[in-house]
């Protein structure tokens, strides 16, 4: 098993630490290998006064999905050890003393709220929230804590529960103590955007849409704004003692020039690695859906105040002029991004370059992290019969995507924030989540059930040769995103598939 010293001591220091009413034994939960006893695999579920929170629409879910897996013993049992995974084991909901839920969410073995992988994480379940009252608070209180944290700083990645100081102070950037890391990622807003709009589509509770919301609209517009770079500044920058290039950033900290051509530059990818040309193409397509998503939210907010004649005209004015800066933002990215995405590929045709930076330079490779190439048509920012991303579909999963791994345990996409040679299961996941191939899905539904090196996980990642070394035995969002996968195979009619793998 391979493990980075930073994630080791994590790890054993969250091994004897209690989470509130928890204590999570990572050594013995995650990493002990199961051997079926007559079929049967012993739960790698936390005991239940050991969860963190439940859901009763959860347990129900689990139970009619294990039902339907009869004759796969082993996805059933994966299921339900991924499926409740970060709500059990990452989730720290409370009640605040005005009567607002808030909701402070774990990666799994770091104890710090990523906006990206906490709106992940928590994703699945809110296709239940009608069905759970309690699940529905907990979601509400994820969506609240995401807009705070935004407006704390908005060029943080990753945030402490409370200012307590912990994470990477000493980096060469405006730390502050609520801040466990501030590496400015595009993505940080989309997901937070995307979880507000797909509860507020399912549930009908428009109430988080308040002050904290238009603030951090304000924010993300002024972020965004900053970084197409427009007037020739960046106020950001980023630097970092360390061994690793892709965990620090060149140029003085401020990153490779760009051409101001209307794309938002992204210092960091969605693995936390810098960018090498700044403007990271999946990214800007999720800021694209992000942005007219968060002018409908506006435009919906500003009509129901209307009727309820509780918005001042002030009020009133600054959010439709919000929702006009979303909607001309979105525009302008999207028309950028049909003249400085696109490469003719002399293998592929016409095909998604990974990052440009304005100039006519092109970086042809994908990485595993979602916003990723693969991953753009999971997320719906485009369609998914695109014929250029269908093209990129096929150049990102091949040997001529230098992040792409195959060998005897596995293949699939990986990139160097865990280096050579380590495909991650994520990318598989993207690939099953995007085709309507059954040999494909079949393919990547035995691969990942091969790749757990027995412990009923999902892993960061594996090596493409031996599945029994990984990294990160406990890492909630590739859990979280194993059921959800589970569950949409089985909504398309795949269960008979599943059942016969």
């Amino acid at each position: 098993m391979r493990l980075s010293i930073i994630t080791f001591a994590l790890l054993s220091a969250m091994s004897a630490m209690a989470q509130e009413n928890a204590t999570v034994d990572v050594n013995a939960r995650y990493t002990k290998v199961v051997t079926p006893v007559n079929g049967k695999y012993e739960s790698k579920r936390p005991p239940m006064a050991e969860r963190l929170f439940t859901s009763e629409a959860v347990e129900k879910k689990i139970k009619e999905v294990q039902k339907l897996l009869k004759n796969n013993p082993k996805l059933a049992w994966m299921f339900a050890n991924c499926y409740p995974n970060t709500l059990e084991s990452t989730v720290h909901y409370r009640e605040l003393e005005n009567g607002d839920e808030d909701t402070f969410i774990y990666t799994g073995d770091i104890p710090a709220m990523w906006l990206r992988d906490s709106g992940a994480q928590v994703w699945p379940y809110v296709a239940l929230a009608n069905k759970d009252e309690k699940l529905r608070n907990m979601l509400r209180g994820v969506i609240l804590r995401q807009f705070k944290c935004v407006n704390i700083d908005r060029y943080a990645n990753a945030y402490n529960d409370g200012a307590t100081g912990a994470g990477w102070q000493s980096d060469g950037t405006q730390m502050r103590a609520e801040v466990f890391e501030r590496k400015y990622e595009i993505d940080s807003f989309c997901y937070p955007i995307r979880l507000a709009y797909e509860y507020w589509k399912v549930t009908g509770d428009d109430s988080v849409f308040g002050d904290e919301w238009m603030m951090a609209i304000e924010n993300i517009l002024k972020t965004f704004h900053e970084q197409q770079r427009k007037d020739g500044k960046n106020p950001y920058q980023f630097t970092r003692v360390t061994d690793r290039a892709f965990d620090t950033v060149g140029w003085g900290g401020y990153g490779a020039p760009v051409k101001p051509v209307g794309l938002i530059a992204s210092t960091f990818r969605p693995s936390d690695d810098a960018t090498i040309l700044p403007f990271l193409i999946p990214s800007n397509f999720m800021a694209v859906t992000s942005m007219n998503k968060a002018a409908e939210i506006l435009r919906h907010y500003v009509e129901t105040a209307n009727k309820r004649k509780s918005i001042s005209e002030d009020k009133k004015n600054k959010a439709l002029q919000l929702a006009q800066q979303c909607s001309d933002l979105a525009k302008e990215v999207k028309s950028a991004l049909q003249k400085y995405a696109v490469y003719n590929h002399p293998k592929y045709g016409k095909i998604y370059a990974y990052e440009v930076d304005g100039f006519g330079n092109h970086l042809l490779m994908d990485d595993a992290n979602v916003p990723s190439l693969l991953g753009m048509g999971y997320l719906g920012d485009v369609d998914m019969d695109d014929p250029i991303y269908q093209n990129t579909r096929k150049f990102v999963w091949s040997e001529d995507n230098p992040c792409f791994f195959s060998g005897k345990a596995g293949e699939g996409i990986g990139g160097p924030h865990v280096g050579n040679n380590m495909p991650w299961p994520m990318s598989i996941m993207m690939k099953c989540f995007t085709t309507k191939d059954d040999n494909e899905i079949r393919w990547c539904m035995k691969t990942l059930l091969n790749t757990d090196a027995g412990m009923g996980f999902i892993h960061e990642s594996f090596n493409k040769d031996d599945a029994s070394n990984y990294t990160r035995p406990w890492f909630a969002w590739q859990n979280t995103l194993f059921g959800e996968l589970v569950i949409k195979l089985i909504n398309d009619g795949k269960a008979d598939l599943l059942n016969n793998l």
